[in-house]
């Protein structure tokens, strides 16, 4: 039994297996390797794209932004004596601020009064809680 022979399509003037033989009519469907989109691709479509998610997610949304923790300057009034050097390490082993996984955060003092004179190094400070810092004789670094 010999191996019958490749029909080759599509060439000449031959009635039967002309230019669109086996292919259907024109367009999408007529193409090599054409393939129909299902369905749900297009009800997909159809959902309106919101910023921050999907491919772009990482150019527009950044999640391990270090965040400052608030300490108001009536807490630090309250848990430290005057004269003391305040720093994130120091509010941490006080309970002021919590630790995160064994990391002291980023810290940034606010408020507008104090009457106990401090010393700040390693915090971020409000320009209003600079003001009353250096006004009660402390310094900020």
């Amino acid at each position: 039994m010999t191996k019958r022979a490749y029909r080759r399509v599509g060439r000449g003037q031959s009635s039967t297996r002309g230019k669109q033989s086996g292919r259907g009519g024109k367009g999408q469907t007529a193409r090599a390797g054409h393939k129909i989109r299902p369905a749900m691709r297009d009800i997909i479509k159809k959902i309106p794209k919101r910023r921050g998610y999907g491919k772009n997610r990482g150019r527009t949304v950044w999640e391990k932004k270090p965040r400052s923790i608030a300490v108001t300057l009536a807490q630090i009034e309250a848990n430290f004596a005057a004269g003391v050097e305040i720093t994130p390490k120091l509010l941490a082993e006080r309970g002021v601020i919590a630790s995160q996984k064994h990391h002291i955060p980023m810290v940034k003092i606010v408020g507008n009064s104090v009457s106990k004179k401090f010393s700040i190094k390693g915090a971020r400070v409000s320009t209003g809680a600079k003001a009353a810092i250096e006004k009660a004789g402390g310094t900020v670094s």
